[in-house]
């Protein structure tokens, strides 16, 4: 197959390029810059000159957007603007490569988040009964900002006329690998040191999926011509955070783990430039699509997911000293 990857530049979209590519497909990776040493092809990209490149992503196969500025920030006025426009911004130009494509692809599938859904500590949200967020009570700024721009992300998708072309939303929880400055990454240099224990009250669940379930969802989505819309990519196990960050120095061997109350966070989040709700918005989210239409889950349980992230990443760390 033939699979481009708008902003394919980053953690996830490395990550689905690196399995494609290892599996024998053709990619092509739209970015803003090209890695050195990617061995597949990066093209340079601008999403306010269509015309430019689309001719490139003619004859694909399915196209995965995954393009959008880090959320990973402070949300300042003008981090918020950039965040939206963003995404708002990548998909119109996806959408008119395709429609002046005289090949268009067969399916588009469209990065989203699992964030969308409304912090809970009760039922778990699934894509027919789940509740869209934003209406929460008391929920800060911060978290009504996200889920804002995760329903502006989705309208524009929905709005957007591709006929021929297939369109999956992928919700996405916290995808998880052994990367280099990954969420995985950072979480273990927590644990490492000794401050990898409960973040606030712990009460909070935390929706995860493991790289390798992640990847087969997406192929698995690419072949299914007759699924689209929203699908959960999704532990069907999300866990709260008190037992998540439990079975993750379990998996490391680490006996001590220094928890870390709200303002301890909020504190530290201010220095790190970035925001609490990725800690502690409450994300309890299942993939009942995925587990509907037969998808078999590789790692559906954490314990079994963190040990082998864990394994992986000492082989990897080892194998760069060498």
């Amino acid at each position: 197959m033939k699979i481009a990857i708008p902003g394919g530049t980053g953690q996830v979209g490395t990550m689905l390029a690196r399995a494609f590519h290892k599996d024998g497909h053709e990619v092509v990776v739209f970015g803003r810059r090209s890695p050195k040493s990617a061995p597949w092809r990066v093209e340079r990209w601008d999403v306010a000159d269509v015309s430019s490149w689309a001719h490139k992503l003619d004859g694909a196969d399915a196209v995965i957007n995954m393009a959008g500025r880090s959320v990973n920030c402070r949300y300042t006025t003008q981090n918020r603007k950039e965040i939206l426009q963003s995404r708002v911004e990548s998909v119109h130009a996806v959408g008119r490569a395709i429609a002046e494509a005289k090949h268009p692809p067969r399916v588009w599938l469209q990065a989203s988040t699992a964030t969308i859904y409304a912090h809970t500590y009760g039922a778990p949200n699934d894509e027919v009964s789940g509740v869209i967020g934003g209406n929460e009570p008391d929920a800060p700024d911060t978290w009504r900002f996200s889920i804002a721009v995760a329903a502006a992300w989705e309208k524009t998708f929905d709005e957007i006329p591709a006929p021929g072309t297939r369109k999956v939303k992928l919700r996405s929880a916290v995808t998880l690998s052994p990367d280099r400055g990954g969420i995985f990454d950072t979480l273990l240099a927590l644990v490492r040191r000794g401050l990898g224990g409960t973040s606030g009250d712990g009460r909070q669940y935390v929706s995860w999926i493991h790289e390798r379930d992640f990847i087969g969802a997406v192929y698995f989505l690419m072949e299914r011509s007759d699924i689209d819309g929203a699908v959960n990519l999704a532990s069907p196990n999300p866990l709260p955070n008190r037992e998540f960050m439990a079975e993750l120095r379990r998996a490391r061997g680490a006996s001590i783990g220094l928890p870390s109350a709200q303002w301890m966070l909020e504190m530290g989040a201010i220095f790190m430039r970035t925001e609490t709700e990725l800690i502690l918005k409450s994300r309890r989210v299942i993939p009942g699509r995925l587990l509907g239409e037969g998808f078999s889950f590789a790692y559906p349980r954490w314990p079994d997911a963190a040990r082998e992230l864990c394994q992986r990443w000492s082989a990897e760390r080892e194998r760069a000293e060498l």
